[in-house]
């Protein structure tokens, strides 16, 4: 290749380089392909390609595209046994194995990444393989918790361990990173440190790390992580009972929201504060802050978070007595649910009207006459005392399925609505599942009721001939998950054969010799869960998008911790009907760190 090529490939790359960090993402991939395109037969720059596209796809979220140009990345490091771009080609990788649940293989890839900054004492290095065995065990227990919706501090014991593992990780990040005076990377080690301990239950060290994060985060004028440490501080105290402390962090989450111009944030503030105030019993207030949250969802158009906040207002509206109120936003809830097929909103908003309907004693479906304003003062505060149990803070909770955040807890005697609506779901789960199994089989025996004698060989015939088709299908399906040893992109045709003669000792002791065992263990396990990576998936299975609703669970887990809460605030409505479980809106700011 003559010198030129090689510098119309140096360029282009270079290009990419600068459009990617000026954030233009996509921009910079076209470039970087065009390099590859164009070729060059100098390692270390299709090496900084690889990883650059790797980086690029990552931050665009096409994980199997960030997978495959690290994996490229690792293999050519390997070729020219260059070990600490093996050790960055495999933190990268494993990275995005983590991103996609891929967690052991991410372990592999991390411990090696690890493994080789010890052997070359690089200090920078270690302290990043740390920190990112640190995040694939923390992100596999909250997977794995997920999966099981436990609270904070009541995950089995499997996911506990993970956190633990978790936190010796980023304890020694911590202490390498105060060694080499790595400010910055202290406070990343302390963010995810509370955010560890906080699922972990221990809420008060959750708040000591988050307010060194906060520390840090100042000193830094890093205004975003200012934010997600107020936040995770607004989280931790809510489940220390500390509510007005809670309060005081969500204000400043908003603050700093507002300044940093993210509506989404400040919405998921707004809608943390009006849940708090409810705790608070401060009604007006919550109000306040959940007619904000309503007005940025509809402005964003997330007819999930407006759903939810039409759901807390009528709920916030029928503690302070104001029943025509709560009739109007419980009628909102329903036609939102309708719309955006929440048969389960749907359900508990159809509970709600029916009960404010015999409250004001009108026919259900017809709108209520406008009562409130001829209710005295005395009578709405003796109207709100009636309406306390509205955040589901009974003690047979547990007893009932939460609506929204798919709880499966101890099932009651009765059939309700909800009930018939969880079978109906796990039913066309159960079905839909199975028939994507089906879909997965290949039989090659012929059906029982279609067996017939053979006449003229014509079923021998057709039976050979879709057993070849199949041999060959799936001939051309494994080929196509192999490692591309023959041909990495970019290199050119004339340094081909050197890649496969470096590629064949690879791996070995200084003289050449045999390859690494592991290595290529590693790599075939990775090949092995490449066909997971071409599944389908059920509808609705990565959830509907709400921007304005905090990811995790809210009010389901205030439930619990209120439990014991509850014998005090026991009303009953006029006429002796119990007023009905109200499940609250799901939503807790986000606890990551990075």
């Amino acid at each position: 290749m003559s010198e030129s090529e090689n510098d119309t490939c140096l360029e282009l790359a270079l290009e990419g380089e600068k459009l990617c960090k000026s954030g233009k993402c996509r921009d910079g991939v076209a470039f970087f392909e065009a390099a590859l395109q164009s070729g060059t037969d100098d390692f270390r720059t299709l090496s900084a390609i690889y990883s650059q596209l790797g980086n690029a796809y990552f931050y665009l979220g096409d994980y199997v595209r960030a997978m495959q140009y690290h994996k490229h990345d690792l293999t050519l490091a390997r070729t020219m046994g260059d070990r600490l771009g093996e050790a960055k080609a495999s933190g990268n990788l494993g990275n995005t194995l983590k991103v996609i649940g891929k967690f052991e293989e991410a372990v592999i890839c991390c411990r090696r990444h690890l493994e080789i900054c010890r052997e070359h004492k690089d200090r920078v290095g270690e302290g990043r393989a740390l920190y990112n065995l640190g995040n694939v065990y923390h992100a596999k227990g909250k997977h794995i918790g997920r999966l099981g919706h436990q609270d904070p501090g009541e995950f089995p014991q499997e996911v506990k361990a993970l956190f633990e593992k978790a936190v010796e990780y980023y304890e020694e990040n911590m202490v390498l990173m105060v060694e080499i005076q790595d400010r910055a990377a202290q406070g990343r080690a302390c963010g995810n440190l509370g955010n560890v301990h906080y699922l972990l239950g221990d809420f008060a060290k959750a708040i000591h790390y988050h307010l060194e994060r906060l520390k840090i985060a100042t000193e830094f004028g890093d205004r975003s992580a200012e934010r997600r440490a107020h936040s995770n501080l607004g989280n931790a105290n809510i489940f220390l009972g500390e509510f007005e402390k809670a309060a005081e962090h969500y204000k400043q989450t908003l603050l700093l929201a507002q300044e940093l111009g993210d509506r989404a944030v400040e919405a998921q503030a707004c809608y943390s504060l009006g849940n708090t105030y409810t705790l608070l019993k401060d009604y007006p207030t919550a109000v306040d802050y959940h007619l904000r949250h309503l007005k940025i969802a509809q402005e964003l158009y997330d007819k999930v978070g407006e759903g939810r906040a039409c759901w807390s207002l009528g709920n916030a509206h029928s503690a302070m007595g104001n029943s025509e109120a709560a009739y109007e936003f419980a009628t909102r809830h329903l036609a939102i649910a309708k719309e955006t097929g929440d048969r389960m909103g749907q359900a508990t908003a159809q509970v709600n009207l029916s009960e404010l309907a015999k409250t004001l004693g009108i026919p259900e479906g017809q709108q209520p006459a406008k009562v409130g304003a001829e209710m005295s003062p005395s009578a709405a505060r003796r109207r709100s005392m009636e309406r306390m149990e509205m955040i589901k803070m009974t003690p047979d909770a547990k007893s009932r399925q939460d609506p929204e955040g798919g709880d499966d807890l101890n099932q009651s005697g009765n059939k309700s609505d909800l009930l018939d609506d969880e079978e109906d779901f796990f039913d066309f789960i159960s079905r839909f599942q199975s028939k994507r199994m089906d879909d997965q089989r290949c039989s090659l025996a012929e059906p029982i009721e279609e067996a017939k004698p053979k006449q003229n060989g014509v079923q021998t015939k057709h039976k050979e001939e879709l057993i070849d088709m199949i041999a060959g299908a799936q001939s051309s399906r494994l080929n196509e998950q192999r490692a591309p040893w023959s041909i990495l992109p970019g290199i050119t045709k004339a340094k081909q054969p050197e890649i496969l003669q470096r590629l064949s000792v690879a791996g070995g002791d200084k003289d050449g010799g045999a390859p690494d065992d592991n290595f290529f263990e590693q790599l075939m396990k990775m090949q092995g869960t490449r066909i997971e990576e071409q599944r389908s998936s059920l509808p609705g299975e990565e959830g509907v998008s709400a921007p304005t609703i905090p990811d995790e669970d809210f009010f389901s887990l205030i439930c619990r911790i209120q439990g014991g809460r509850i014998d005090d605030q026991r009303a009953t409505l006029p006429g002796g009907g119990a007023w009905p479980d109200r499940p609250q809106p799901n939503g807790q700011p986000k606890t990551s760190d990075i």
